[in-house]
């Protein structure tokens, strides 16, 4: 920018140097109307090349923060259904529904003191152990719970177009036979941005992180470590709050 605004300064004392010395005077106004006209253009060129960027982000975490909200929606829908049955879900309509009719269980835990017998068949030898134990007394609908005031059925929507976040599900192995349940929902950025400079919309998919949204997608989870957090920056959240 610094280097085009210095190229443009020289060029116009050059072109009000060649004027004087080489335009008649009968002709000038004409030359002045052209350069004014000249100067208007990219005047218009400098400023959106400077106000360009700064809408793009304007409307960029807009965009951002309502599907934001819908990725956190499908995060504790997840959450909910691994809590209840140790498992993410890999079916979108499949998990609006598991919320509609969900409940955890509400439990008390105890302890309680028994014998064990710790000789043999023939030569009980009884000990007095203390065990935890863990009682159901009921039961709280996850819809109340969790999504009291928000519509879960329409998360796997993503706002302002016309498609739905991707979702899969699986397992990733942590350690030598132990694998971990693991989920992600996600979309392409050039699809939430649609509309905008494409040369920013590029730019935008090959974020390293830091204060933007790192990658080519907006997404929850991840299949590739034990994560349930999105990729995004703490702000969208306390934006939320």
């Amino acid at each position: 920018m610094i280097i085009t605004l210095l190229a443009g300064i020289a060029a116009a004392i050059l072109i009000a140097f060649a004027i004087i010395k080489y335009v008649p005077l009968k002709f000038r106004w004409l030359v002045s109307l052209a350069l004014l006209s000249l100067a208007s253009i990219l005047a218009y060129a400098i400023y959106n090349s400077i106000m360009g960027p700064i809408r793009f982000n304007e409307e960029k975490k807009v965009r951002y923060a309502e599907v934001i909200e819908h990725l956190k929606m499908i995060r504790d829908a997840q959450e909910a259904h691994k809590r209840i049955t140790g498992t993410f879900h890999n079916n979108k309509e499949g998990l609006v529904k598991f919320i509609d009719t969900a409940e955890f269980a509400i439990t008390n835990t105890r302890n309680e003191v028994i014998e064990v017998n710790k000789g043999t068949k023939w030569q009980p030898i009884m000990v007095e152990i203390e065990q935890k134990v863990i009682d159901t007394t009921g039961y709280e609908s996850v819809k109340e719970i969790i999504f009291k005031d928000r519509n879960y059925g329409v998360m796997f929507s993503v706002p302002g177009t016309d498609t739905t976040f991707e979702l899969n599900a699986g397992y990733i192995q942590k350690i030598a036979g132990l694998k971990v349940p693991a989920f992600e929902a996600k979309i392409d950025k050039a699809i939430l941005l649609k509309g905008l400079n494409k040369s920013l919309i590029k730019q935008e998919r090959e974020a390293i992180g830091g204060d933007e949204v790192k990658g080519a997608y907006l997404a929850v989870g991840s299949l590739q470590e034990v994560n349930t957090n999105g990729n995004w920056p703490p702000f969208y959240d306390k934006k939320s709050e």
